[in-house]
């Protein structure tokens, strides 16, 4: 199952009322956040930077 762009642009005209425009940006870097966390646990690295 493959999403369409209209079934994008309906997740996202919800996810801007569920959460509301003002809180986009943070809900951005939330998500960057732990992205950078998950590929930084993929390649054995500890919080700290250093490789384990």
């Amino acid at each position: 199952m493959r999403l369409g762009v209209q079934e994008l642009i309906i997740i996202l005209i919800i996810v801007i009322i569920v959460v509301g425009p003002t809180q986009i940006p943070k809900l951005r870097k939330m998500f960057k956040k732990s992205a950078k966390d998950l590929k930084d646990a993929v390649k054995g690295k500890d919080e700290d930077g250093q490789d384990e």
